[in-house]
């Protein structure tokens, strides 16, 4: 999910990896399957110890799923190892799948490295496809095949997906003499991202004083972009992001929004970013159901029911994660069969309910763990009806090797630099330049 790798902070994310390269090792240092006592983890005598890499807040221990799957199966333990930001816990990840040590029984991967590692490391993990209980036809189809070699090898289970949304607090909208129902709030933007930023210009006239319009640069060029089919490469694998007039189109619209002060001049993800949270200084922010479980860990308790979810101005998705089972993992049987278990459409349904994780598996979305779903950050909002709308439209797009290392570029080398008083010409020459390089390393 969802925090990104920033080359720009190069030094910072190689200590970063050291750092997790001895978490990865420390994981896998101990033989979960010892029957002396000293099994991994501390988990007591003749039991395996499934250990699992993850990065940001994924939700399955919070869910309960740990502890459901250690009842059903007395013999397994499981160990999570969390690294908050992606940018930190993927360069670790590939270096330990190129030396292939080190690596964990379960690794997750993020849907923006997706396509690099199966391209480049699918020989390093098992082939899920032919995992027994797995069927393919659980997941989107999307979904199935982002993590699908050519030959049809599968080397991850999706968990959930990023359908798009925009959350917006009511109270700031009634201040500004903006409508607060949910569809006639979506209304205002449907169809077309310039309405939003229109709709952002209102709600200056009459804001609450001290509050933006939306949280940041990067959380509006990152909407736009995730609802247009062509982003960074084409179907052929090029790299096509400077020629394609939708970047340049989504640079140009959210570079507008920042000179007309509808933004704060925030990086998502980072320690300031989260005290606009808890301050409430902003009034939408791009809404994914995973934002929901950002928005209840770092708001106070007063903006507790003061937010809704209204429809995006256009469908689109925006993160999503798989689980991998590496070649080396000491238990590589026990790991498969255990993500097989998470996947299922039944846990998918449970993590929604509780983290807001929405499912990659159609068939959750007829559950009632889905269909009665509330989050009490927006109070009766049907949660899993908007998002469910939202994932059955989203377009099919092409996903490269590079994606995120271009979306980095774009938006923390790109139109933050509007935000802080950049000119957008300037800031786009910057970023093309950022991501040229970073391409050519």
């Amino acid at each position: 999910m969802r925090a990104r790798f920033s080359p720009a902070r190069k030094a910072v994310v190689l200590a970063a990896a050291a750092s997790l390269g001895a978490g990865l090792l420390a994981g896998c240092s101990k033989d979960s399957g010892d029957k002396s006592g000293s099994s991994g983890g501390g988990s007591g005598s003749g039991k395996t110890t499934i250990t699992l890499g993850l990065f940001g807040t994924q939700g399955f221990k919070e869910a309960g799923l740990y502890a459901e799957y250690e009842k059903l199966h007395p013999d397994i333990k499981i160990q999570e190892n969390v690294v908050e930001r992606n940018e930190n816990y993927y360069p670790a990840l590939v270096n330990h799948l190129t030396t292939n040590s080190g690596l964990m029984d379960v690794q997750a991967v993020e849907v923006g490295n997706i396509a690099e590692v199966v391209t480049t490391q699918a020989d390093k993990f098992e082939d899920l496809s032919k995992a027994p209980g797995v069927d393919k036809n659980n997941w989107l189809g999307w979904k199935w095949q982002q993590a699908a070699t050519q030959d049809g090898q599968v080397i991850g289970l999706g968990t959930d997906i990023g359908p798009m949304a925009v959350c917006y607090r009511k109270d700031f909208f009634q201040q500004a003499g903006l409508p607060t129902d949910r569809e006639e709030v979506g209304k205002l933007w449907a169809g077309d991202w310039r309405k939003f930023v229109e709709v952002g210009k209102d709600f200056k006239k009459k804001a609450p004083q001290g509050t933006y319009f939306m949280d940041s640069p990067g959380g509006l060029i990152n909407a736009i972009l995730s609802s247009e089919e062509d982003k960074f490469y084409d179907s052929s694998g090029n790299v096509v992001y400077k020629t394609n007039p939708a970047v340049k189109a989504a640079f140009d619209l959210t570079a507008k929004a920042a000179q007309a002060g509808l933004l704060q001049s925030q990086t998502q993800f980072q320690p300031a970013w989260d005290q606009t949270i808890a301050n409430n200084k902003f009034a939408t922010i791009a809404c994914p159901p995973w934002m929901l479980g950002y928005l209840k860990g770092k708001s106070q308790p007063d903006a507790v029911g003061k937010w809704d979810v209204a429809a995006a101005p256009k469908a689109g998705n925006w993160g999503g994660t798989f689980l991998t089972v590496p070649k080396s993992a000491k238990h590589a049987k026990e790991a498969t069969a255990f993500i097989t278990w998470l996947t299922a459409p039944e846990q998918q349904a449970k993590l929604f309910a509780v983290q807001g994780s929405f499912p990659s598996a159609p068939a959750a979305y007829s559950s009632s763990g889905v269909t009665s779903a509330k989050n009490e950050m927006t109070g009766d909002a049907p949660i899993g009806k908007i998002f469910a709308e939202a994932a059955n439209s989203i377009p099919v797009q092409s996903i490269g090797p590079k994606d995120q290392i271009i979306q980095q570029g774009l938006t923390d080398n790109g139109v933050i630099l509007v935000a802080k008083g950049k000119s957008p010409e300037a800031a786009w020459a910057t970023a093309t330049k950022t991501i040229d390089n970073n391409l050519e390393k």
